[in-house]
């Protein structure tokens, strides 16, 4: 079943200005070196003014103007930029093509721009792979940008609430992560919610049952990040 993509949404690249001007002064270069370059190798013209925007943030390049600005000042462009957080970002970071990564993960290229618009991942488990091979992307990424967080976040709720262990394997299903792995983490935040439940009860007083609703439902409200969490906390 197609489902969103979630953080998806094109938005400017989180352009690092300052990592711009450190490079271009490693080189030696002035920004009307850096305008010559981009002109001379990639056909865009562009000012000296327009340069030192850039590195004063005051504007950012486009895509076709980062990727000509990474060549002129010898770096990948993922150099010029700051942590990604959406699938765009993600590959302009690695500086490839739309048309590049579709074809790697056997998408067809308006399927993959739809998809990286803020469409819906329609793709299979094959397809989902080569995507986290072809951009290396960390699990919680992965995880978002093929719409299945909303499935977790499920799981881990139900986890914390009720019974964990028959969470382990289908968590496991959506997770590519050791079951002794999983199943320290499930325990973890069921034990943490039931605490924070009977802490709230234990306050005394006519309101400890809507004490507890409350900060269960502010636990389970966090369960997903709290998840990634703990398990960047347990990985060796």
């Amino acid at each position: 079943m197609p489902v969103n993509t979630q953080a998806g949404e094109p938005r400017t690249p989180p352009f690092n200005a300052e990592a711009a001007r450190r490079l271009r002064e490693a080189l030696g270069m002035t920004p009307a070196h850096v305008a010559y370059g981009i002109w001379a190798a990639y056909g865009i013209q562009i000012s000296p003014s327009t340069v030192a925007s850039w590195e004063l943030a005051e504007s950012t390049p486009t895509e076709a103007e980062l990727t000509a600005l990474a060549g002129a000042l010898w770096c990948a462009p993922g150099e010029l930029l700051g942590a990604p957080g959406t699938l765009r970002e993600y590959r302009l970071a690695l500086g490839l093509a739309p048309d590049d990564l579709a074809l790697r993960i056997g998408m067809d290229q308006s399927a993959y721009e739809r998809l990286e618009a803020g469409g819906k991942w329609s793709g299979n488990d094959r397809q989902a792979a080569a995507l986290a091979e072809a951009l290396d992307l960390p699990t919680p990424a992965l995880i978002r940008f093929t719409g299945q967080d909303k499935k977790l976040t499920e799981l881990l709720t139900s986890a914390a609430a009720t019974r964990w262990q028959a969470y382990v394997r289908p968590v496991g299903k959506l997770v590519p992560l050791p079951k002794q792995h999983i199943q320290d983490v499930l325990q973890e935040l069921h034990t943490d919610y039931q605490a924070s439940m009977t802490a709230t009860l234990n306050w005394g007083g006519g309101e400890g049952t809507d004490d507890s609703g409350k900060a269960g439902r502010a636990f389970l409200d966090d369960i997903l990040a709290e998840f990634w969490e703990r398990v960047g906390r347990q990985r060796p």
